[in-house]
C-alpha cells in the first residue's frame, strides 16, 4: 500500500524507539495499577437462592497499612465513599449496611472525619425479583479515595462481581447483620438504574469540551495532505470486496487507526504516572519540550524541511499489510496512522499538551475520539460508496491547508514560551509582546490565504469563495487582539495569553498566606484563597472573566485575598503545593476556600465555572 506523497514527509522515528515506548508503557501501566493500596471482592451468601427470596453479598475491602478510606457519611469537605450495586433483572432492591467507622477530629477540615483504615466488609441484602431465574452475576460497585498520612490519591471507581444461581427448590436462608453495622439507605428499585449510597460525582468539569476540541481535530486532520489523498486509494482496496466484507475491512482498517492513536495516549498516561499529568502543565522543561516540538512541526508545515519515518520501518509493516484478511487489514490501518504522522502529529502535539490541564485518563480519551473523527469517512465511505465520487480533488487547497496549519501551530508553541516565562518571573514575554506576536503570526496566515503572501515556487491563483472567508475570518481574529494590549478584556482568549500588567482593582497578596491571616484578624474580614498558577489556562480565565464581574468584584472586596502559586520553581509554590494536597486532599487548580481569621475553613469551590451565581454563593458564605 502506498501511503503519501513525499512532499508531505514522515515524522522520524525508529523501530527500537518504538519498541522502548512500548516496553515503559506495559512499565508505567504496572506501576500505575500498584497505586491503589485497596482491594476489593464480593461474596455471597448463599450462592443459591430461590427467586423472590434474600441472599447476603459481602464487600470486603483489603487495606494495605497505612492506608485509609473515609466512610460512606463522611461530612464534607472529604470525598465520602459510595457503594451500590449495579442494575441487573435478577435484584428487585437492596440495603446498604456499612461497618461502624473510626471517628478523627481532623485539624485542618475542622471536622470530625468518618474512615476505615483496616479491612473493611459492607454487607449488601439483596431481596430478588419474582421472576428472577438462571444464573446471574451481582457487580458491587465503589467509589472511594484512599490516603495515608502524607498524601490522598486520586477518587477511583472499582468494581467486584460473584456470581448467583436461581433455584425455585432453595431453601431459604435467614439474612442476619452482625451488632453495629447501621443502615446507610433505604431498598430501592435496581431495575432501573444502579442502586448507590449516594449518587456518584458528575464528570470533570471540562471534559466534554476537550472531547469536542479532540473530534473537530480529528474532523480537520482528515483534510491534510497526509490523509485526504489516501481516501480514494485506500476505499480503492476495499471496493473490490461485497458489501459485508466491504464493511469489515473499513472496521478493521479504522480500528488500527484507532490502536495506535490510543496506544499513544496510554503511553503518555503510563509514563507520567497518577499525579504527573496534574503538574506536567507548569513544568517548564516540559512547557519547553512542546514548544521545541511545536516549533519543528510549524516549520515542517511551512515546508522548511520534511520529517520522514525511516523507509524500513514502513515497508516491513506495509508488507504485513499486504497478506490479506483481517489482520492486514488491521496492519494497514496502522501503517496508514504511522504513515499520516507527519500531518497530524501537530493535532496529537496539542492535544496531549492540552491533556495535561485535566485527568489521568485525558491522554487516552483524547487520542480515541481524535482517532474516530480521522478514521470516520474510512468507514462511511464503505457503507455509502457512492458518496466517493463527490469528495473533492486534491490540489492546492490541500497545500494551503498544511501552510495555515503552520501558522497556528507557530502560535501555539508561543502559547508554551509564554508559560515558561511566567514560571520563571522573566518578564519576557508580556501580555503586549505576546499579543504583537500572535497578531503578526494571525495576519500572515491570513494574507496567504487571501493571496497577498505566497511562499516561494507557489504560483499565483484566483482566490475562492471560500477561501476568501477563511482568510478574512483569520484576519478579524488578528485585529481583534488589538485592544488587549491596552488592557482590553478579550474573553475566552484571555486563558490563553499572560495577564494585564496591572490587572483589576482587586489587590492580592501572593505567596503568603500567613500575611493573609493577620491581615485578617486585624481587619475581621475573612480570607479568601486563591490556589492558582502562571501555567494554568483555566485560572487565568477565572482571573480574567469571573473576578471582574461587577457582581464577583463586589463580593471579593470583602476578603483579604491571597494568590498561592502552586507550578513555580521557588520554594513558595513548593509550601504551596503542600498545602493545597495536606490540607484539601486535592492537587488539582484552580481551587478557592474561603477561611476565618482563626484558619478555619469556611467553604471551598474546586475548579473553573461559567456559572457566576453558583460562585457569587460560594463568596457569600463568607459573609454570613
Amino acid at each position: 500500500m502506498r501511503t503519501c506523497t513525499a512532499r508531505s514527509g514522515w515524522l522520524r522515528w525508529s523501530y527500537d524507539n518504538l519498541r522502548l515506548i512500548l516496553i515503559l508503557a506495559s512499565a508505567g501501566l504496572v506501576f500505575a495499577q500498584r497505586q491503589d493500596p485497596v482491594k476489593w471482592s464480593l461474596g455471597l451468601e448463599p450462592a443459591t437462592a430461590a427467586p423472590g427470596g434474600k441472599v447476603l453479598g459481602r464487600l470486603k475491602a483489603t487495606m494495605e497499612p497505612g492506608w485509609h478510606f473515609y466512610s460512606l457519611g463522611s461530612p464534607k469537605p472529604t470525598i465520602a465513599s459510595t457503594l451500590g450495586l449495579a442494575a441487573s433483572p435478577a435484584v428487585k432492591s437492596v440495603k446498604i449496611w456499612a461497618p461502624p467507622a473510626k471517628h478523627k477530629p481532623d485539624p485542618y477540615f475542622k471536622v470530625d472525619t468518618e474512615f476505615y483504615e483496616a479491612d473493611t466488609e459492607f454487607l449488601l441484602e439483596v431481596e430478588l425479583a419474582a421472576g428472577a431465574s438462571g444464573s446471574a452475576d451481582l457487580t458491587a460497585q465503589v467509589r472511594y479515595q484512599a490516603c495515608d498520612d502524607k498524601f490522598c490519591l486520586l477518587p477511583v471507581r472499582r468494581t467486584a462481581s460473584a456470581n448467583l444461581r436461581m433455584d425455585p427448590g432453595a431453601t431459604a436462608a435467614a439474612i442476619t447483620i452482625p451488632a453495629g453495622y447501621t443502615e446507610f439507605q433505604a431498598a430501592a428499585s435496581a431495575a432501573a438504574a444502579p442502586v448507590r449510597a449516594k449518587a456518584v460525582a458528575t464528570p470533570q468539569q471540562g471534559t466534554l469540551q476537550f472531547v469536542l476540541v479532540a473530534l473537530t481535530f480529528g474532523f480537520l486532520a482528515i483534510f491534510t495532505p497526509c490523509v485526504f489523498p489516501m481516501i480514494p486509494i485506500t476505499m480503492s482496496y476495499f471496493l473490490g470486496s461485497q458489501a459485508g466484507n466491504r464493511v469489515v475491512q473499513a472496521l478493521t482498517f479504522c480500528l488500527g487507526v484507532i490502536v495506535l492513536f490510543t496506544g499513544l495516549g496510554a503511553a503518555v498516561t503510563a509514563l507520567v504516572g497518577p499525579f504527573g499529568l496534574t503538574r506536567l502543565g507548569g513544568n517548564p522543561w516540559v512547557n519547553l519540550f512542546i514548544a521545541t516540538i511545536f516549533l519543528a512541526f510549524g516549520l515542517s508545515l511551512l515546508g522548511a524541511f520534511e520529517l520522514t519515518v525511516p523507509s524500513g520501518v514502513l515497508t516491513k509493516v506495509t508488507e504485513a499489510s499486504n497478506r490479506g484478511g483481517i489482520a492486514g487489514t488491521l496492519l494497514m490501518g496502522l501503517a496508514f496512522a504511522l504513515a499520516s504522522f507527519a500531518c497530524t502529529g501537530p493535532f496529537v502535539g496539542t492535544l496531549l499538551a492540552s491533556s495535561t490541564q485535566g485527568g489521568l485518563y485525558w491522554p487516552v480519551l483524547g487520542m480515541f475520539v481524535f482517532s474516530i473523527g480521522m478514521a470516520s469517512p474510512f468507514f462511511l465511505l464503505a457503507l455509502f460508496p457512492a458518496y466517493l465520487n463527490r469528495l473533492p480533488k486534491s490540489g492546492g487547497w490541500l497545500s494551503r491547508t498544511k501552510v495555515t496549519l503552520g501558522f497556528f501551530i507557530l502560535a501555539a508553541m508561543f502559547k508554551y514560551l509564554s508559560n515558561i516565562d511566567q514560571v520563571f518571573q522573566w518578564n519576557l514575554l508580556t501580555r503586549e509582546r505576546f499579543l504583537a506576536i500572535w497578531i503578526v503570526i494571525f495576519a500572515l496566515a491570513a494574507l496567504y490565504l487571501l493571496g497577498i503572501l505566497r511562499l516561494q515556487g507557489e504560483r499565483e491563483e484566483p482566490v475562492s469563495l471560500g477561501r476568501l472567508g477563511v482568510g478574512a475570518a483569520i484576519l478579524v481574529l488578528a485585529v481583534s487582539l488589538i485592544p488587549g494590549m491596552f488592557g482590553g478584556r478579550l474573553g475566552e482568549i484571555d486563558a490563553y495569553v499572560p495577564s494585564p500588567a496591572g490587572g483589576s482593582d482587586l489587590k492580592f497578596l501572593k505567596d503568603d498566606f500567613q500575611g493573609a491571616l493577620a491581615q485578617a484578624r486585624a481587619s475581621g474580614k475573612p480570607v479568601f484563597v486563591s490556589f492558582t498558577g502562571y501555567a494554568c489556562t483555566n485560572c487565568h480565565w477565572m482571573k480574567a472573566n469571573m473576578f471582574t464581574r461587577p457582581e464577583i468584584a463586589a463580593q471579593l472586596q470583602n476578603f483579604v485575598l491571597v494568590e498561592l502559586y502552586t507550578d513555580g520553581t521557588d520554594a513558595a509554590s513548593e509550601a504551596n503545593q503542600k498545602l493545597l494536597e495536606t490540607r484539601f486532599n486535592i492537587i488539582a487548580i484552580p481551587y478557592y476556600a474561603l477561611l476565618r481569621p482563626d484558619d478555619t475553613v469556611i467553604a471551598t469551590f474546586p475548579g473553573l465555572t461559567r456559572e457566576a451565581a453558583d460562585f457569587e454563593a460560594f463568596l457569600k458564605q463568607g459573609s454570613s
